[in-house]
């Protein structure tokens, strides 16, 4: 069985976002063509406290985008972005989600990101994603979201260790950094995970 894992794909990671990916926008309508192609459609959402140790504004005289550590890991420090209950933590407006059978929620613990669908940063705690899709059956995890760089290559990352067949299809994705994503481009790939375009799903079973 064939899942596809729809990766935070909220407002604020849209254009004009607080944590805008160039271009991000544009994935959605392939991502809706996409969606009966599957036997089952599953969606993470980033969804943190307004406490949140990632966000610049809690850590007096940092600025967005400079470094830290949050429980001994290096950590990107983020503009305020997807805040439990806002506009920008939804799910954008032009995503069809009529599909969607669950809704994993992420980056809840304030004291530690959570980039990957399946587990945070420091695997202290699982979302339950993995058992979900085992439990469904599934052995064919299939990517789209925002960002490459980001939450779909650790989501990805994550899928492999966890034992799924894990493909990124790279035309519904989009990175902040190009060069962010050429490196988690190559490390997929050396971990055996698969990189495919859209147009490439119909022919397979």
């Amino acid at each position: 069985m064939k899942a596809l894992l729809l990766i935070d794909i909220q407002n604020d990671f849209l254009p004009g976002g607080a944590l805008a990916v160039p271009e991000g926008d544009l994935i959605i309508p392939i991502v809706n063509q996409l969606q009966p192609e599957f036997d089952l459609v599953v969606a993470t959402q980033d969804w943190h406290p307004a406490s949140h140790k990632s966000f610049a504004s809690n850590h007096e005289g940092k600025s967005p985008f400079e470094m830290t550590e949050l429980l001994g890991l290096p950590q990107v420090l983020w503009p305020d972005h997807c805040q439990q209950g806002t506009p920008g933590a939804n799910l954008a407006p032009a995503l069809e989600a009529n599909k969607i059978e669950a809704i994993f929620r992420k980056g809840t613990n304030p004291e530690i990101d959570s980039y990957s669908g399946f587990y945070d940063n420091g695997r202290l705690k699982s979302t339950g994603l993995a058992d979900y899709l085992r439990g469904k059956g599934v052995r064919q995890l299939y990517l789209s979201g925002l960002a490459a760089d980001y939450c779909v290559y650790y989501s990805a990352v994550d899928a492999l260790q966890e034992g799924f067949d894990t493909f990124v299809i790279e035309d519904t994705i989009r990175a902040i950094s190009q060069e962010g994503y050429a490196a988690a481009r190559a490390d997929i790939l050396e971990k055996g995970g698969r990189i495919i375009q859209s147009s490439a799903l119909a022919m397979r079973d």
